[in-house]
C-alpha cells in the first residue's frame, strides 16, 4: 500500500526517530550469480559449484527410510513468500524493496543474502568457497550501488582459515561494501578418524566456535576488522546437529537453533577473551532474538562468582577437612556408611586439569567486568514478533542494571514475514502493551543499530537518507548528551 497508509508507516510518522532494519534478506537469482562466479572462477568451477550444492534441493524429498539409514534430518523447506508475490518481488529486487522501504515503516536496511550467505561459505571445497564468496560479493556490491542511501548488503566472509578470511576482508573493502557476514561454526574433521576410517568423517565432524579451542589463531582476523572499521556478524545455524535434527519436522529443527548457535559462538569470543582483547569491536548475532543473550549474560557472571580462580578454593579437594568429616559421618551417617566410609575415597583430589581458570583469557577481576565486556561488545538481532525484546531492556532483572543490545532484523524475504507491510507496526505493539517504553523503542529501531554499523566506521551512514539523524546520535553530539541526560 503506498501513500504513507500502512499501519507501519503511521508508526514511522509517530515516532522522532529513523526506523533501521538491521536484517532484511534479498532472495538472488542464481543464473546471474553464477554468471559472476563464471567470470571469477570459469565456467568449469561453475560446474563444480553445482555439483555441490544440487543435493541440497533434494534433502527435503529424502525418503524417510534413507533418512533414518543415514540420520539424516529434515531439510528446512518452502522457505520464501509464494502467495504474497509482491513480497516475492520486493525481496528478489532491490529497486523494489528501497522503493517500498517507506510502507515498512523503515528508513533504512541491512539486506543480506539467502543462497549466498547459506552456502558459498561452508563449501568444504577451498578453490570453490573463496571463489564463490569473491564473485558473490562483486554481485553484491554491482546490484545494490545504485540504491545505496536506503540499503546496503551484506558480504560473506568465509572462515575455513584466517588467511582466506582476510583475503577477502580486503577484497570487500575495496567493492565498497560496509558490512560482513562471516562463517562460524566452521566443520571439521576430526583428525583420529580422518586418519583411520574417513569414510566415516561425516558422521566425526566437530563446530570450530572460532574464538575458543580453534585449530587457527583468529586475532588477526579481529584485528583486520578493526583496521577495515567491519564489525562482524553472524547468521549461524545448527539445523540438522545434536538437538536440533529431526527426521521429519523441519519446525523442531527450527526452533531455537539461531540462539543456539549464537550463543556458542558468543559464549566462546568472549571466554576466548575477543573482547578484553579487541574492545572495540562490535559483533552480532542475527535472527536469534535477545533471550539466550540476557540468559548468556546472568549465567556468566553466576558461574565466574562461584568459578573464578580464588573462588575454587571453596571447590578444591585438598581443602576438605578429612577428620571433620569422618567425625560427622560417624555421628549422622546411616550403618552402612559408617561401616564403608574411607575419607580418602571422596577427595577427587586428582580430577582436575593443568589450567584452573575459565576466565584466564578475559582477565575478569570483578563481576562488573563481565557487564563491561560483554554489554557493549554484543548485538542481538531480534524479529519484529518477538516478544522477549522486552527483555533487553529490562535493567531491574539484567544483573548490574545491564539493557542489552537488541537491534530490529525484520527478516524480510523469508518465510516467518507473511507481509512486509507490517514489520514496524508490529514492532511497536511492544510499546503499546507497556512492555517497552518509546525510549526502549528507539534504542531497538535507532540507537542500537547505529552504534553497532557506526562505532567502528563513523561514516557508515554517510550519504544516506539518515545521515544527519546519525550526526546528531554518534557519540560527542550535544543533542545526544541531551537527550541521555534526560533518562
Amino acid at each position: 500500500m503506498a501513500g504513507g497508509q500502512t499501519k507501519s508507516a503511521r508508526v514511522r510518522a509517530r515516532v522522532n526517530h529513523p526506523i533501521i532494519d538491521s536484517d532484511g534478506h534479498w532472495i538472488e537469482y542464481e543464473p546471474v550469480a553464477l554468471d559472476y562466479l563464471a567470470r571469477v572462477g570459469g565456467r568449469k568451477l561453475v560446474e563444480r559449484y553445482k555439483a555441490v550444492s544440487a543435493p541440497f534441493g533434494a534433502l527435503a524429498r529424502m525418503p524417510l527410510e534413507t533418512r533414518k539409514d543415514k540420520r539424516i534430518s529434515q531439510f528446512p523447506w518452502w522457505g520464501v513468500p509464494a502467495r504474497n508475490t509482491l513480497d516475492r518481488a520486493t525481496a528478489m529486487m532491490p529497486r523494489l524493496m528501497h522503493q517500498r522501504l517507506g510502507d515498512m515503516g523503515m528508513d533504512f536496511a541491512v539486506v543480506y543474502s539467502t543462497g549466498g550467505s547459506l552456502f558459498a561459505p561452508f563449501l568444504r571445497d577451498e578453490e570453490v568457497r573463496r571463489a564463490a564468496c569473491c564473485a558473490f560479493n562483486i554481485f553484491l556490491a554491482d546490484t545494490f550501488r545504485e540504491f545505496s542511501d536506503r540499503l546496503t548488503p551484506a558480504a560473506v566472509i568465509p572462515m575455513h582459515t584466517p588467511a582466506e578470511a582476510i583475503a577477502e576482508l580486503e577484497h570487500v573493502k575495496e567493492l565498497g561494501l560496509k558490512v560482513i557476514m562471516m562463517a562460524s561454526l566452521i566443520r571439521r574433521p576430526v583428525p583420529e578418524v580422518a586418519r583411520k576410517a574417513p569414510e566415516y568423517l561425516r558422521y566425526a565432524l566437530w563446530m570450530d566456535v572460532l574464538g575458543l579451542d580453534s585449530d587457527y589463531d583468529y586475532d588477526p582476523v579481529w584485528r583486520k576488522c578493526v583496521e577495515l572499521g567491519l564489525a562482524p556478524t553472524f547468521h549461524s545455524s545448527v539445523q540438522g546437529y545434536a538437538l536440533h535434527s529431526s527426521l521429519t519436522n523441519m519446525v523442531y529443527n527450527h526452533i531455537g537453533h539461531f540462539g543456539a548457535a549464537g550463543e556458542a559462538v558468543c559464549k566462546a569470543l568472549f571466554l576466548g577473551g575477543v573482547t578484553t582483547r579487541f574492545p572495540q569491536l562490535r559483533f552480532a548475532f542475527l535472527e536469534g532474538g535477545v533471550s539466550w543473550g540476557c540468559r548468556l549474560y546472568a549465567d556468566l557472571i553466576g558461574h565466574w562468582k562461584v568459578r573464578n580462580i580464588d573462588a575454587l578454593a571453596h571447590l578444591d579437594p585438598k581443602n576438605l577437612d578429612a577428620a571433620e568429616l569422618t567425625r560427622l559421618v560417624r555421628q549422622y551417617g546411616s550403618e552402612a556408611l559408617r561401616q564403608k566410609f574411607d575419607a580418602a575415597l571422596v577427595s577427587m583430589g586428582d580430577s582436575a586439569p593443568e589450567n584452573l581458570d575459565d576466565f584466564v583469557h578475559c582477565r575478569i577481576r570483578r563481576p562488573e567486568d563481565i557487564r563491561d565486556r560483554y554489554v557493549p561488545n554484543f548485538f542481538f538481532g531480534c524479529e519484529a514478533e518477538d516478544p522477549l525484546i522486552a527483555w533487553a531492556f529490562n535493567s531491574r532483572v539484567n544483573p548490574y542494571g545491564a539493557r542489552l543490545n537488541a537491534v530490529l532484523g525484520s527478516d524480510i524475504g523469508h518465510w516467518d514475514v507473511p507481509d512486509m507491510e507490517e514489520i514496524a507496526a508490529e514492532a511497536h505493539e511492544l510499546v503499546e502493551k507497556g512492555a517497552m517504553t518509546e525510549e526502549d523503542f528507539r534504542d531497538f529501531t535507532f540507537s542500537n543499530p547505529v552504534r553497532l554499523w557506526a562505532s567502528l566506521n563513523p561514516n557508515f551512514f554517510k550519504g544516506t537518507a539518515i545521515e544527519h539523524e546519525v550526526e546528531r546520535e554518534l557519540p560527542g553530539n550535544s543533542n545526544r548528551a541531551e537527550r541521555q541526560a534526560d533518562l
